[in-house]
C-alpha cells in the first residue's frame, strides 16, 4: 500500500494519544498486535473483547495517516446496525469523517455488491433498477402471476402446499456464466424445460427487465458481471488497498465466494474481524464452507472480555460450540441463576427476573441498559410441547413486526419507548411502533400504509410530520398522562389521513394507566412496591446480536427442530462438562444461539428452563456457584 497512507500510522506515541483522545481503556497484547498489524489476516474476538472499539481507533489511525486522494479504505460488515456503529465512532473525530466519504467506503457487504458490481452491470443491460427487497418482489410476483400468461404455473402452485412460495422465492443463481432462475431455500419441483418451469423463468425475467429484483438477485447478477469483465477485479481492488470485514462469522457462502472474486488474488490486504461461536446466520442448503470460511488457522484472538467477569466468562467459554474457547472475564463481577418453573409459574419467570435486576444491578446502569428477555422463538407453533415461545411467558408480548390493532397502541409505545431509551435497539424499537402504528391506523380502501424507510422526511409532507410525531412518542412515550396522550393521539389521526390521502378506520387509540399495563402484560399484581421502576424489554436472541445489557433473561423454547429444548441442553452440557463439538448438530444450533444471549449482560445472567427438564441439573450448578430458585416452591 506504498503512498496510501503515512509509515508511521501505527507507531506507539499516535496510538497512545489517540486511545487518550478517545477515553479508552489501555490496550492488551493482542489489541496492539492487531492495531499495528498491516497484512492479511483473520481476528476471532470474544464478546465484550472490544472488537468495534478496536476497528474504529484502527480506522481513526489510519484516516489520519491517509494520503491518497484515489484509492480508499473499504469497510464492511453484515448488518446496517454494525455498520452504522462503526460509521458512528469514526464520525466523532474529524479525521474519521473522511472515510465517510470518496474514495473511501464504509457499508454493509449487500451495498458493496450493488454499488460496485450489481447496479452496473443491470445499468449496463438498460434497465432501471425499481426495488432490491425480497418483500416489494413477492408482491410483484403474486400480482403478476395472475396474468393469463402464466396460468400454468399458477394452476401448478395453487395445487400445492405452500406452492405460491415457489413463485415468490424465484431467485437467480448464476452457473457457468449465466443467470438461471432457482428457488430461494431450494430447487423448484418441476423441471425448467416443463410448461411450469418456463413460465417461472418468464415471470421472473419480466419482473427483472422491469427492475424487480430480490436481494440474493444482486449476488448472481454480480458475478456474472464479473465473468463477462474480467477487468472489474482490478480496477476495484486498486480502488482498495485495505479492506477491514467485521461481523465475518455471518457472512454467507455466497458472500465469501464474491468477495475472495474480488480480492483473494488481489494484492490488497483483508482482514476479517468476528466471533465464530455468534454465527447464528447460516446458509440454508449450504452443502460444505468455502476454503477461506472464517476464522482462518492461526487466527489471532482476543480472549478477554471487558463486558462481564469470570462468572458468565465461565458459562460463555463451556457453550462455544464452533471453536472452542476460553474467554477470559475482566468486567464486573456478575452472577448466573436458573429460575425453574412449570406450566403454572410460567408469566411469573419475568417478574422475577426484574425483582432480581433492579436488586442486583446498580440503579443507573439499569437505565441506561435496561435488562431484557430474550427467547429464540416468538410465537407458538403448531406442537403441543411446552414451553415453545416468549408468548408462553409473556401472553400479552406482541412480536415486533405483527399485526398489532388488537393491542392498545399505549402500550406498544411503552413498550417501544423502553427500547429506546436503551440505545441498542434504537431502529428496532422505531419499527415496531412504526408497525403498530400501521395497524392502529389501517386504509379502508387500497393499499396499505407505507414502510417506515419509505416515509418522507421533508417537515413540510405529511410523512416528514408523521415522523416528528413518531420521535416524540419515542422520546415520550414512557411519560404520557391521559391529556398528553389525548392530544398526540388528535395529531396523529390528522396526519395519518393526510399520508394516507383516503378514509382511515383507528382502533386502540384509548389511554391505559402505566400500573394497569403492567399488571396486564403479566407483572406482579401484589403491590406497587414490587413493580421494578425499570421494566424488561422483550425481542429475540436474534434481535439482541451485538447488544449490551445490564441483565439478560433467556427464556427456554423448544429448538427448530421440535425435538429438544435449548435451554435445558445448555444446562445439560454446563452441568455435565460434556464437549460441544461431540453434541448434535441440532443440539449446537441451538445451544449457539444460547451462547449470543448469554453473552450480553454485564451484571445478572438468568436462564429459565422448566422444572421437569431443569431439576436433574440443580445440584451441579448450584456447586458451580449458581443461584438456583424453583418458582414453583415459593
Amino acid at each position: 500500500m506504498t503512498g496510501t497512507y503515512l509509515p508511521d500510522a501505527f507507531a506507539t506515541h499516535k496510538v497512545e494519544a489517540m486511545v487518550k483522545l478517545l477515553g479508552l481503556d489501555p490496550l492488551d497484547a493482542e489489541q496492539w498486535d492487531f492495531l499495528q498489524s498491516e497484512t492479511s489476516q483473520d481476528l476471532q474476538a470474544a464478546p465484550g473483547s472490544g472488537k468495534t472499539t478496536l476497528i474504529g481507533l484502527k480506522l481513526a489511525l489510519m484516516a489520519d495517516a491517509w494520503t491518497s486522494a484515489t484509492c480508499g479504505l473499504c469497510v464492511l460488515s453484515h448488518t446496517n446496525t454494525a455498520k452504522n456503529e462503526i460509521a458512528d465512532r469514526v464520525a466523532s473525530l474529524a479525521a474519521g469523517r473522511r472515510l465517510l466519504r470518496y474514495p473511501h467506503f464504509i457499508g454493509t457487504i449487500q451495498s458493496f455488491v450493488h454499488t460496485f458490481l450489481a447496479l452496473p452491470a443491470v445499468r449496463a443491460k438498460g434497465v432501471e433498477v425499481r426495488s432490491v427487497d425480497d418483500a416489494a418482489f413477492e408482491t410483484a410476483a403474486i400480482r403478476l402471476l395472475q396474468h393469463p400468461d402464466y396460468s400454468t404455473l399458477r394452476s401448478y402452485v395453487e395445487r400445492q402446499r405452500d406452492g405460491i412460495g415457489i413463485v415468490s422465492g424465484a431467485t437467480f443463481t448464476c452457473k457457468d456464466g449465466e443467470l438461471v432462475v432457482t428457488g430461494a431455500t431450494r430447487e423448484p419441483p418441476f423441471r425448467a424445460e416443463t410448461a411450469s418451469g418456463k413460465q417461472l423463468s418468464s415471470l421472473k425475467w419480466s419482473l427483472a427487465r422491469r427492475g424487480v429484483f430480490r436481494y440474493q438477485d444482486m449476488y448472481a447478477i454480480a458475478q456474472q458481471y464479473l465473468a463477462e469483465h474480467p477487468g472489474i477485479v482490478p480496477a476495484v481492488s486498486a480502488r482498495f488497498p485495505f479492506v477491514l470485514l467485521d461481523e465475518m462469522q455471518d457472512t454467507s457462502a455466497t458472500q465469501h465466494e464474491l468477495l475472495d472474486l474480488v480480492f483473494a488474488s488481489s494484492p490488497t490486504v483483508v482482514q476479517r474481524v468476528g466471533d465464530t461461536n455468534q454465527g447464528i446466520y447460516s446458509d440454508v442448503g449450504a452443502v460444505s464452507e468455502p476454503a477461506s470460511a472464517f476464522p482462518l488457522a492461526g487466527a489471532a484472538e482476543l480472549p478477554v472480555s471487558r463486558r462481564f467477569g469470570p462468572q458468565i466468562a465461565a458459562v460463555a467459554s463451556r457453550l462455544a460450540v464452533r471453536r472452542p474457547q476460553q474467554v477470559q472475564g475482566a468486567g464486573p463481577d456478575g452472577k448466573v441463576a436458573v429460575l425453574l418453573f412449570d406450566e403454572a409459574t410460567a408469566t411469573d419467570v419475568v417478574p422475577t427476573f426484574e425483582r432480581m435486576a433492579a436488586a442486583i444491578v446498580p440503579e443507573d446502569v439499569l437505565l441506561r441498559r435496561p435488562p431484557r428477555v430474550l427467547g429464540a422463538r416468538q410465537g407458538r407453533g403448531a406442537s403441543q410441547a411446552y414451553p415453545q415461545s416468549i408468548s408462553c411467558y409473556v401472553p400479552g408480548y406482541i412480536p415486533p413486526g405483527r399485526p398489532t390493532a388488537h393491542r392498545a397502541l399505549i402500550d406498544a409505545v411503552r413498550a417501544a419507548g423502553t427500547q429506546w431509551r436503551s440505545g441498542a435497539v434504537g431502529h428496532e424499537a422505531a419499527t415496531e411502533l412504526w408497525n403498530a402504528l400501521r395497524a392502529s391506523f389501517t386504509p379502508l380502501t387500497g393499499e396499505g400504509l407505507p414502510a417506515l424507510g419509505r416515509l418522507e422526511r421533508s417537515a413540510a409532507t405529511p410523512g416528514g410530520k408523521v415522523r416528528i410525531l413518531l420521535r416524540e412518542l419515542l422520546t415520550h412515550g414512557v411519560t404520557f398522562d391521559e391529556a398528553s396522550w389525548g392530544m398526540i393521539t388528535e395529531q396523529l389521526t390528522i396526519q395519518m389521513k393526510l399520508l394516507a390521502d383516503r378514509p382511515l378506520k383507528a382502533v386502540g387509540l384509548e389511554f391505559t394507566p402505566a400500573a394497569k399495563a403492567a399488571t396486564a402484560a403479566g407483572g406482579d399484581p401484589r403491590s406497587s412496591a414490587a413493580v421494578p421502576a425499570v421494566r424488561a424489554v422483550p425481542g429475540t436472541i436474534q434481535s439482541a446480536k451485538g447488544e449490551t445489557h445490564a441483565a439478560t433473561l433467556i427464556l427456554e423454547c423448544l429448538e427448530k427442530n421440535g425435538r429438544k429444548f435449548d435451554v435445558t441442553e445448555a444446562l445439560r452440557m454446563v452441568a455435565e462438562g460434556s464437549d460441544p463439538q461431540q453434541e448434535l448438530k441440532s443440539v449446537q444450533a441451538a445451544v449457539q444461539l444460547v451462547f449470543v444471549g448469554a453473552t450480553r449482560p454485564i451484571h445478572l445472567l438468568v436462564l429459565a428452563a422448566h422444572r421437569d427438564r431443569g431439576k436433574r441439573y440443580a445440584e451441579a450448578l448450584i456447586d458451580a456457584d449458581w443461584d438456583v430458585r424453583d418458582l414453583t416452591e415459593h
